[in-house]
């Protein structure tokens, strides 16, 4: 696609699932989007994963792009839009965070020396025993504080993987710990949030 493809034949062709059209539009708005992104944001890693989460929901719902849109303020918008999403679900896990760390300080107050070494000791245990790539996708996140997206283009993986990987070592450690080893889980390894 040398020349610019008429805003109707590309949204046509995207319909279609034509993937010369969509590695076009890429090619054409990613850079652009980044900046955009990157101005709401603040973030040059948080804008690249909004833009990428765009285009991806773009490219699995193009079934039901409108021909007589403007691509650009689509895409824009769009970016827009995750932004907003991805703002309002971090500052309810701030406040849910604020929550929980009350109510660990408690917790920890509560617990005599020995106790605190015995929990340790149990929920490092569990994580040994998580299957290999689960426990090497949670000590990235949870011991060396990598995001999901720096975890994903460690492994070589999709940040989608990594995020199975964690709701699966969560699972097991929920399954395996006692309620009490579980909730010192989060003190042992701070409180970021992928």
């Amino acid at each position: 696609m040398k020349t610019e493809i008429n805003r109707k034949k590309l949204i046509e062709k995207l319909i279609k699932g034509d993937e010369k059209a969509y590695v076009y539009l890429i090619d054409r708005y990613y850079k652009e989007l980044c900046d955009y992104a990157s101005n709401l944001a603040r973030d040059s890693f948080k804008s690249e994963d909004i833009v990428q989460n765009v285009m991806i929901k773009m490219w699995r719902k193009r079934e039901k792009l409108d021909t007589t849109i403007s691509i650009k303020n689509y895409l824009y918008r769009s970016v827009y839009n995750e932004f907003v999403d991805q703002y309002r679900k971090q500052m309810a896990i701030t406040t849910l965070e604020k929550k929980y760390i009350e109510g660990l300080d408690s917790f920890v107050e509560a617990q005599s020396e020995s106790q605190t070494f015995q929990l340790i000791a149990a929920v490092e245990k569990e994580i040994e025993r998580l299957p290999p790539k689960c426990k090497e996708t949670f000590l990235l996140n949870k011991k060396e504080g990598l995001t999901y997206k720096e975890i994903a283009d460690y492994l070589n993986i999709s940040v989608n993987t990594v995020e199975k990987n964690m709701v699966k070592a969560f699972s097991i450690l929920r399954k395996k710990l006692k309620e009490k080893a579980y909730h010192f889980l989060f003190f042992l390894f701070g409180y970021k949030i992928s």
